[in-house]
């Protein structure tokens, strides 16, 4: 038996483009599983109607929040939740399994130029 739903997260990692681009890894009920790659920092910015999992599998990545950072490494998970303010800051190449509801903007309600839209993997 053949299951084709199966995704490599290592390999969609390794097949991103540029970063801070999200790629649908898959769905699941009304939350997008999403790969990222990040390098620098982001836009402060909130997520008014959703929580957001950070999963980072490679690189260091520090979410900063109003009240004080938090430091990320391999394998280290960190759920921003909704409506808190947050940028995240990535030394480095860091790689991420981000977990958001359905329909979520990256940039959240900061909008601008670094808006990207969800795209799917080849």
């Amino acid at each position: 038996m053949t299951h084709d739903g199966v995704r490599n997260v290592r390999s969609a990692l390794a097949g991103l483009p540029a970063p801070y681009q999200p790629h649908r890894l898959a769905t699941v009920n009304d939350h997008d599983v999403k790969v990222v790659t990040l390098d620098g920092e982001f836009v402060w910015h909130t997520h008014p109607d959703t929580d957001e999992l950070f999963l980072v599998v490679s690189g260091r990545l520090t979410i900063q929040l109003r009240d004080g950072d938090v430091d990320l490494g391999p394998d280290d998970v960190f759920v921003v939740p909704r409506g808190v303010e947050h940028c995240p800051l990535a030394h480095g190449d860091v790689r991420a399994v981000l977990i958001e509801r359905v329909g979520t903007t990256n940039t959240g309600d900061a909008g601008g130029d670094r808006t990207q839209p969800l795209r799917e993997l080849d």
